[in-house]
């Protein structure tokens, strides 16, 4: 079904989908391109740099950066033949990242989602990495019940 445009006074034929959609916005719609720029998308709160722009990108980003170097160490332990010791250290670079986007308004790229969902998700990551590693065999620090009973049903649990 044809359109008269009023700018041009063309017709051009109508595609699906950009019923409403006016001049730039019809366009895009019917382009299979992608947009050249990125519109309506927001940066995630805090999410600029935590130092000024005259310091070099390892200062700027010194959050992510220490939580980075944390996690390095803790697969270099690993690495190491030093499981547990390598595991928990994972999981504290998790919990101390979670705790940099807490308590600082600026994380530059340790911010991801909205603060309440890094918190969230690094915050339960890491007490479970941290968790399993201390209760992983041989000679678990802790013990938790359900890991047990899971084990057993699995047939590789201590009777």
């Amino acid at each position: 079904m044809p359109r008269a445009d009023a700018a041009e006074g063309a017709e051009t034929p109508r595609q699906p989908g950009t019923a409403g959609l006016s001049g730039a916005s019809a366009a895009v719609a019917r382009s299979r391109r992608r947009p050249v720029e990125t519109t309506g998308t927001f940066p995630p709160q805090g999410s600029a740099a935590a130092a000024s722009k005259g310091q070099p990108v390892p200062v700027r980003q010194w959050p992510i950066v220490i939580v980075l170097t944390i996690v390095a160490v803790g697969l270099a332990v690993t690495a190491l033949n030093q499981f547990r010791p390598g595991v928990v250290t994972i999981g504290v670079a998790l919990l101390i990242g979670c705790v940099l986007r807490l308590v600082l308004p600026e994380v530059g790229m340790l911010a991801v989602r909205s603060r309440f969902t890094d918190i969230a998700v690094m915050g339960v990551l890491g007490v479970a990495i941290v968790l399993l590693a201390l209760a992983s065999e041989p000679n678990p620090v802790i013990t938790i019940r359900f890991i047990n009973d899971i084990a057993r049903m699995l047939g590789r649990g201590d009777g």
